[in-house]
């Protein structure tokens, strides 16, 4: 017991301590002499003895022999100088004699809880820039495609009614003027419909200025347009918030529709957005082609990855469900905007 590099503590029915090995006498600072015959209790921080109390004796009452280092939660010891460290425990127990015996072996686990948790407070943090991250990107898209639209949008728009005006000013003998003038205004036509697209496609203005229940009815009949697929929608309660989760439903529809358009083939579409309580509740399932969740990852494509940090940067979670020939489903769980905040989280 004394070669044994975790603590070993033994103690008697009545949470007297009657072994403790050299291990121990490091971890907790007391020596040996000085504990022998004491109260278990003389280890314990005073919040916990009662509970501990309890725990040892439904142990001893369950027949039990020994529960594995692990099983339990971290617990936490009191050394000689008062400080409090966490520990993990496994214990058994033996009858000599009529009389039952309580071995706990204690390994100090101060630094493993130090690591947890500074890495713990890492992934808070790359977690919130990361959030940061997306919300700049998404004001900038934002301000190019209110530049394109209102900006360059009208610049085209009114250099298309010059042309059309100039038009009608071409004598009608002069063929050749008139055709040029009409390959001019049918390349401002494509153009003023680029821009459009373009701008739409970077964030479209609609869900700043109209919210998202206008901006998912843009997106559906955007992918109803090039797609054969009969989509169903249901919106359950209301879509009336804001950024970031708005932007975050969106975001994740769109991606799903696009992928649905590009590979799914599929006939049938169904979307569900559900909004009360404590959640907000995204699901886009599709009758298509589906695919290999175990398949590797094609180079440069993000989609999935996208749905997946949507849902993590806003402390929520995504699930993608397919299989080859039996259609794919992606869901986004969010907290709602007013369960962040009564969690101290941003809205």
């Amino acid at each position: 017991m004394d070669s044994a590099m975790d603590a070993i503590v033994t103690v008697d029915e009545t949470q007297r301590i009657v072994i403790f090995n050299a291990a121990a006498e490091v971890v907790f600072g007391y020596s040996r002499d000085e504990v022998i015959g004491e109260p278990l209790n003389l280890l314990i921080p005073e919040r916990f003895r009662a509970a501990h109390g309890q725990h040892v004796r439904r142990f001893g009452e369950t027949g039990i022999s020994a529960r594995r280092m692990g099983a339990l939660h971290v617990l936490a010891g009191l050394r000689r100088n008062g400080e409090e460290f966490p520990l993990e425990a496994s214990i058994s127990h033996i009858a000599e004699n009529g009389h039952k015996f309580y071995t706990v072996i204690l390994r100090d686990v101060t630094e493993r809880v130090r690591a947890d948790e500074a890495l713990r407070h890492s992934r808070e943090e790359l977690r919130e820039l990361a959030a940061l991250a997306q919300s700049v990107r998404e004001q900038e898209k934002s301000r190019i495609a209110r530049e394109l639209h209102d900006e360059l949008g009208q610049s085209l728009t009114a250099l298309k009614m010059d042309v059309i005006a100039l038009r009608h000013e071409v004598p009608a003998q002069n063929t050749a003027m008139a055709e040029r003038i009409a390959r001019i205004e049918s390349m401002l036509n494509s153009t003023v419909a680029a821009t459009r697209r373009i701008s739409a496609d970077l964030r479209p203005l609609m869900l700043d200025d109209l919210g998202l229940a206008a901006a998912v009815e843009w997106v559906i009949q955007e992918f109803t347009d090039r797609s054969d697929a009969v989509c169903d929608v249901q919106i359950v309660g209301s879509l009336d918030f804001g950024d970031p989760h708005a932007t975050a439903v969106f975001r994740v529809l769109q991606e799903s529709l696009t992928n649905i358009a590009k590979h799914a083939q599929a006939s049938k579409v169904s979307v569900l957005i559900e909004s009360g309580g404590e959640q907000i509740h995204l699901r886009v399932q599709d009758d298509g082609s589906g695919f290999s969740l175990q398949s590797p990852r094609k180079r440069n494509s993000h989609g999935l990855l996208g749905v997946r940090e949507r849902g993590y940067l806003l402390g929520g979670e995504s699930r993608i469900t397919s299989a080859p020939g039996e259609g794919t489903t992606v869901e986004l769980w969010l907290p709602s905007p007013q369960t962040c905040a009564a969690d101290g989280k941003p809205a």
